[in-house]
């Protein structure tokens, strides 16, 4: 099997350098290598990508695709998904219809626009308390740990009952979860794990006993009346909206105001006109957004893509961000540009896997932004854009820190 020749001797999608700025990468891709095998280091595993915006499109809505590890021979499953609890395998990005229709038809109640609307003043009231706690810390403030990260865990996990004092913990849980796979890593992980759903058990049954409102008693009451949730997916879809419901929030924070610092023309024309920060928040998800690598996608039979033969149960993934930078999608990909219209992004996904709480984070990018113009207009950087970290996942792009000055 070919294998293109994307990467310098020693260079992976992971390298520090290419964390740091991938798009260089990702142009070349899409005019060169628009199929390309790429090889994990970190777990070993190789997968094809997919970089170019009518093949994300078009791909996600396959039907000769598959991205339910149970529909999968036990060989590929193993290799694949052998390192994860299978309680955490039955989610709404991990099963196709109709078994997805159903979840997702349950999951989405709490969604409704309606539903989201009625949490503005709690979100705003959440966007100040958090900005004035950092504003008075003065110079050195991280935007991540102060602001970026505590906003979308509260108000996900007000919406499914975790109790404040419990916040933390799950914090703590998922960094675990997420943190570079290595031998030490992942025993900790299923150590971690292993608390996670001690705790959900725990909690569950307190809901059984004296139902709250809130997300997770009325999954527990969608369960108890009949067949069409079960125990493993309740874990699971409480597991998705924790995890799923901040960390890419949190990132899309960190990421669109580091953009708006890097671009000041831009940022001077939120400050004129507030209301173009809806537009400006979309520009984020496309230009610097969080979603990166797709899950895995596998053929469900022998198939050829841009010339490449693509054997039965090959791993895909398509490259979301890549795709907003395609200049046959978007004029002028590369230019920041916070009054874009159109602007149909893929970066909350596409499809029946579009994602579901992208309402939700949609509201919070807002407000948090209008917020942050009015009580801190004019945040600084208090290191250079270069000497800034970024996290080693592809999965989803984001900063360690971002240190500012006010």
């Amino acid at each position: 099997m070919t294998v293109s020749p994307l990467f310098a001797e020693g260079e992976t999608l992971w390298s520090p350098h290419v964390r740091a700025n991938p798009f260089p990468l990702y142009k070349r891709m899409r005019e060169e290598f628009p199929l390309a095998r790429i090889t994990d280091p970190q777990l070993g595993m190789h997968f094809w990508l997919l970089t170019r915006y009518d093949d994300v499109v078009s791909m996600v809505r396959d039907p000769r695709f598959t991205q339910d590890p149970t529909r999968l021979p036990d060989e590929v499953r193993q290799r694949f998904f052998g390192h994860r609890p299978r309680t955490l395998t039955r989610h709404l990005l991990s099963v196709d219809p109709p078994d997805h229709t159903r979840m997702r038809s349950l999951v989405a109640k709490a969604f409704t626009p309606r539903r989201i609307e009625e949490l503005r003043p709690r979100i705003t009231a959440i966007c100040a308390q958090l900005l004035d706690t950092m504003k008075a810390q003065g110079s050195g403030a991280d935007f991540l740990k102060e602001f970026a990260f505590p906003l979308p865990i509260i108000v996900i996990a007000e919406m499914l009952g975790i109790p404040a004092e419990d916040r933390d913990q799950f914090r703590a849980w998922t960094q675990t979860f997420f943190a570079p796979p290595s031998k030490d890593s992942q025993e900790k992980a299923r150590e971690a794990y292993q608390r996670f759903f001690e705790y959900l058990e725990a909690l569950f049954e307190r809901r059984r006993q004296d139902p709250q409102d809130d997300l997770i008693s009325a999954l527990i009451t969608v369960q108890e009346q009949g067949d069409r949730l079960s125990a493993d997916e309740l874990r699971s879809i409480v597991f998705l909206l924790l995890v799923g419901g901040y960390e890419t929030t949190a990132h899309l924070l960190g990421n669109g105001l580091l953009e708006l610092l890097r671009h000041p023309e831009q940022f001077q024309r939120l400050r004129e006109n507030r209301a173009l920060i809806p537009s400006a928040v979309e520009e984020m998800v496309r230009y610097c957004g969080t979603f990166e690598l797709s899950i895995l996608r596998f053929a469900k039979e022998d198939m050829v893509l841009h010339g490449q033969h693509l054997p039965a149960y090959e791993a895909v993934r398509v490259n979301y961000l890549a795709a907003d930078r395609d200049p046959l999608a978007f004029p002028e990909p590369d230019r920041f540009n916070v009054g874009r219209t159109p602007n149909k992004h893929v970066g909350f996904g596409h499809g029946i896997h579009f994602c579901l709480g992208a309402p939700l984070a949609r509201l919070e990018a807002i407000l948090a932004f209008e917020l942050l113009l009015e009580r801190i207009p004019a945040p600084r950087l208090t290191l250079a854009p270069e000497k800034l970290e970024w996290r080693p996942s592809a999965q989803a792009r984001g900063l360690v820190s971002l240190p500012l000055a006010f």
